[in-house]
């Protein structure tokens, strides 16, 4: 059911309450809660005839899997847009990205990550300083391995 509320649970509920409420008030306690979810439910009809009525026939062909925003992961979308394979806009004349030392070029997965390397290098060529091509973090190997943090556990 909801909020781990089961069918068994209700049923203890129920007991309780009729063994507080006593066997004399129980038909009148009963009656009233099922009026009130009665109005609950005419109110939840009445909330859904008064959308249909404003938004109009349409909102029965809405897909609303499409406008629930747990499906919008920003990684999903980010990573959809850099392995997009669309038509490349041609860059702008301007040097490579060179590999340096501390970091390979990585190879180019799609227009997207092209023209970003190709915004760096422009960055980098524009600045006339010395900047690293790549801010990715040090990867570490098993010979070498991070600096213990003793503050940090």
């Amino acid at each position: 059911m909801f909020f781990g509320i089961t069918f068994e649970k209700l049923i203890v509920i129920g007991v309780i309450a009729a063994l507080l409420v006593g066997p004399e008030r129980l038909p009148r306690y009963a009656e009233s809660f099922a009026r009130l979810v009665k109005q609950a439910g005419d109110y939840l009809r009445g909330a859904k005839d008064r959308m249909r009525e404003e938004v109009g026939p349409e909102i029965d062909e809405l897909d609303w899997r499409k406008l629930d925003p747990r499906q919008y992961d920003p990684r999903r979308i980010i990573r959809d847009a850099l392995l997009d394979d669309g038509p490349a806009p041609a860059p702008a004349a301007a040097p490579a990205p060179t590999a340096t030392a501390e970091a390979p070029a990585a190879p180019a997965a799609g227009p997207a990550a092209a023209l970003l390397a190709t915004a760096t290098a422009m960055n980098a060529a524009s600045s006339g300083a010395e900047q690293p091509v790549s801010r990715a973090p040090k990867v570490f190997s098993a010979e070498e391995l991070p600096p213990y943090d003793s503050e940090a556990t």
